[in-house]
């Protein structure tokens, strides 16, 4: 068994804060650490389990099981990443990152952000970074790669859960997009 740290962000109703910690401690949450940020609750976990994935399900049917009336809305950290975060994820300084992104170092094949071409600040995924970082070298323990994959998988599921007509229109979206491929080939 290993230890393994994450963070829950959860969705709680007003007005419950008081009595939450131990309630959520009663459900087996003994290994977290409730806090609050901006009125934000969440859950500082260093849960015990044969694997990574195990941990993040495991934390999430307790908390979801309290019989609080608890969501899960996300696992941090985020797959969304700052050229900042990336530097400081790697430990490395942020000019060797910005460096990467724009070419002007490695290969220039850096992936391109998921989102904020248009705004201040571009993000990219996490998840691509570390293949990036893998397929050159430049990244030795594939555990960060394999952390990255469950954490956006389990996002996306958590997402994908709040309504059956969102998973709808994803499988529509999908069939539209592989159609158009086709129609390409």
């Amino acid at each position: 068994m290993n230890v393994y740290e994450f963070t829950l962000l959860i969705e709680t109703q007003a007005g419950l804060d008081d009595g939450l910690e131990d309630a959520l401690f009663e459900a087996g949450c003994d290994d977290a650490t409730l806090s609050f940020r901006k009125g934000i609750a969440y859950l500082d976990f260093n849960r015990e389990a044969e694997d990574f994935e195990s941990a993040i399900i495991s934390a999430i049917q307790q908390v979801e099981q309290s019989g609080l009336n608890l969501w899960v809305k996300r696992v941090e950290p985020s797959d969304l990443v700052t050229s900042a975060e990336i530097a400081r994820r790697l430990g490395r300084s942020r000019q060797s990152v910005q460096q990467l992104i724009s070419g002007t170092r490695g290969e220039g094949d850096f992936p391109l952000p998921a989102a904020g071409i248009t705004a201040k600040t571009m993000l990219w995924s996490w998840q691509e970074v570390t293949v990036w970082f893998l397929k050159h070298g430049k990244l030795k323990d594939n555990t960060v790669h394999e952390k990255a994959v469950i954490i956006k998988q389990v996002n996306e599921s958590l997402e994908s859960r709040k309504n059956e007509m969102h998973l709808e229109n994803i499988n529509r979206i999908t069939k539209l997009l592989k159609k158009r491929t086709e129609e390409f080939v």
